[in-house]
């Protein structure tokens, strides 16, 4: 009997300190890795979110941002593709762009290569121009297209991206051709328009709306004008059917123990309810758009297929 009564015992004290052992994540800082420069929208967004995680983490939680900027993104979430799934290596993703990269090259890692934990931001494409430059209307930039194809260079962060695909749909609605010049990033990108190294470029409404005093922006993409850019008419209204943008969420490596997933996946939805999260992402120009597990998966899904359609038709390199 007094055997039965330590092996009670011994068993009691395991199953409570594998509570205590669950209660404890995360121990140790999360790594999130984001494969874009600094500055940019991807950037901006982790920078933004990750306090906000650390909140609802609890348990001390400590997240630290690492920009690993290369190959339009590959190489950073082909980093986290790799890492220990422990829910200590996070990144960054991008749609479509990160499919878009198991396409036109060889990719180290699939769909099936993460843990999906939560979209967080899906932001429309504008198109804009250099005060100055002549280019003040989309009028003014097909004008000039059809005067001299391929003449008219096209500033982006990326092949095969939101923004390159934006360009593919307005290349073929107004049987135009720009000749592209891809960025390892949004901000210098956007740096080469400002200085007159190209005629425009393409980006998210996230990544400009704080600088319409230096950029004309042409249009936006989406069905009703944006809050952060109430002035700039939409593409349809200016006679021109283009839907387009970039969600960008965060993912974990494939494996990742399912409390761990859960943790991180509730604190993106507390987040997404939190009022001063809502204002920082608003501040920073963030269209919010929280989907987290299986939903995120859905989308990652969705948009491989137009993606892959996309390269079937109109490959991009």
């Amino acid at each position: 009997m007094l055997n039965i009564f330590k092996k009670t015992a011994i068993a009691g004290a395991m199953i409570l300190s594998a509570g205590a052992a669950l209660a404890e994540y995360p121990e140790k800082p999360i790594e999130v890795i984001v494969g874009y420069s600094a500055g940019g929208g991807t950037d901006v967004m982790a920078r933004t979110t990750m306090p906000f995680i650390e909140k609802y983490l609890g348990n001390g939680a400590s997240i630290v941002v690492k920009n690993m900027p290369g190959a339009s993104g590959q190489i950073g979430i082909t980093e986290v593709a790799g890492s220990e799934p422990d829910g200590y290596t996070l990144g960054t993703f991008n749609l479509p762009g990160m499919m878009a990269r198991t396409l036109d090259r060889e990719a180290n890692y699939d769909r099936d290569s993460f843990t999906y934990l939560a979209n967080v931001v899906n932001d429309p494409n504008v198109i804009v121009s250099a005060k100055g430059s002549g280019i003040n209307s989309m009028d003014d930039l097909i004008a000039a297209a059809k005067e001299n194809p391929l003449a008219l260079t096209v500033g982006m962060s990326s092949l095969g991206g939101d923004d390159h695909f934006l360009l593919i749909k307005l290349q073929k609605l107004t049987e135009t051709e720009f000749t592209i010049v891809p960025f390892k990033g949004s901000a210098p990108a956007r740096t080469a328009v400002m200085g007159g190294h190209v005629a425009v470029g393409i980006f998210n409404v996230s990544e400009v709306a704080k600088f319409q005093g230096e950029l004309n922006v042409l249009g936006v993409a989406q069905p009703e004008r944006s809050d952060f850019a109430p002035e700039v008419p939409t593409f349809r209204e200016q006679g021109l059917d283009l839907i387009n943008g970039s969600m960008r969420g965060v993912v974990a490596p494939a494996g990742l123990p399912e409390d761990v997933a859960d943790a991180l996946r509730e604190a993106f939805e507390k987040a997404a309810q939190d009022p001063d999260f809502l204002k920082a992402m608003a501040d920073t120009a963030n269209p919010v758009a929280v989907v987290t597990g299986d939903d995120f998966r859905e989308l990652t899904d969705g948009l491989y297929d137009l993606a892959e359609e996309t390269w079937e038709t109109t490959p991009w390199n």
